[in-house]
């Protein structure tokens, strides 16, 4: 992801886990333990406190604890960065991320500890349970606020959020979209003259909008964009302009090379054919 121009090359996840004594740090009192032996994590960490989620590959876990409370792994943070700049010693730390769509009081401690290992880190919010039927991708920078010298808070600021990808991570993608329509959500990859086809069919449907769009500006249907026109001015003078003459002759040459390399290994492969028969005699 790009964020106002500046690639996020790493966006590291911290583990966050409960404190021991969560149980006992809760201001209520604490119902009597049950007769058997409470269940024990598999993590071996606070029973009380269920994981949400599991991350295999780097064993990160988060967790909601019932009093609210939120402890930062800081060791594995480091440990896991030092491994990571040995492969990519180029990448540095440029902020954080977090699946959810609000920013949570537990946010404001995560990013205080990311203050320190980076200048005004980025705090990336990936709205996994589509709040507004997408995954909202948000980015925020924190502020300090508040009074000098007595309360003081942090206000975190939105910033714009551009996507940007390559050629090959979209073909990807669209590959991997495309199992939405499949019952058993398996999908082959698709020969080339088939993409050729998707892409020829893809730009038809782009033309035909874009007509419709004009026609429309045209006849008072629609109201003109300034922004809208200079970019279609803009993409129609990047279209090389050749004379209908230079395009058929350019045609006739490249078909007429076309039919000599044919010819050539026509007449190769008959030379390789003509010697077996005279080897064999």
């Amino acid at each position: 992801h790009c964020v106002t121009g500046v690639q996020i090359n790493q966006l590291l996840l911290t583990p966050i886990r409960p404190p021991l004594s969560c149980k006992m740090a809760a201001t209520a009192p604490a119902p009597a333990p049950p007769a058997a032996a409470p269940a024990q994590s598999p993590t071996g960490l606070c029973p009380c406190c269920p994981p949400l989620r599991v991350k295999p590959p780097c064993n990160q876990l988060i967790w909601s604890c019932p009093v609210s409370q939120v402890a930062v792994d800081m060791e594995f943070a480091k440990n896991m960065y030092e491994l990571h700049k040995k492969v990519s010693p180029s990448e540095i730390i440029l902020g954080w991320y977090a699946t959810g769509h609000d920013i949570t009081e537990h946010s404001v401690l995560i990013h205080e500890y990311y203050s320190r290992e980076a200048h005004n880190p980025i705090h990336l919010t990936v709205d996994t349970s589509l709040q507004n039927s997408r995954m909202s991708i948000k980015a925020y920078v924190s502020a300090p606020m508040g009074v000098p010298g007595k309360t003081m808070g942090v206000m975190f600021t939105p910033l714009t959020v551009k996507y940007v990808y390559y050629d090959t991570e979209r073909i990807g993608v669209d590959l991997i979209m495309k199992t939405c329509f499949s019952p058993n959500r398996v999908i082959g990859l698709s020969s080339d003259l088939q993409q050729v086809g998707s892409a020829s069919a893809r730009i038809q449907d782009t033309l035909t909008m874009v007509l419709q769009y004009a026609e429309d500006v045209l006849s008072g249907k629609v109201a003109a964009d300034n922004t809208v026109g200079r970019f279609l001015m803009d993409l129609i003078n990047q279209v090389p302009k050749i004379s209908p003459e230079d395009f058929e002759t350019m045609l006739n040459s490249n078909i007429n090379d076309l039919l000599m390399v044919t010819y050539l290994a026509n007449l190769t492969q008959s030379q390789i054919a003509l010697n077996e028969k005279l080897l064999s005699l």
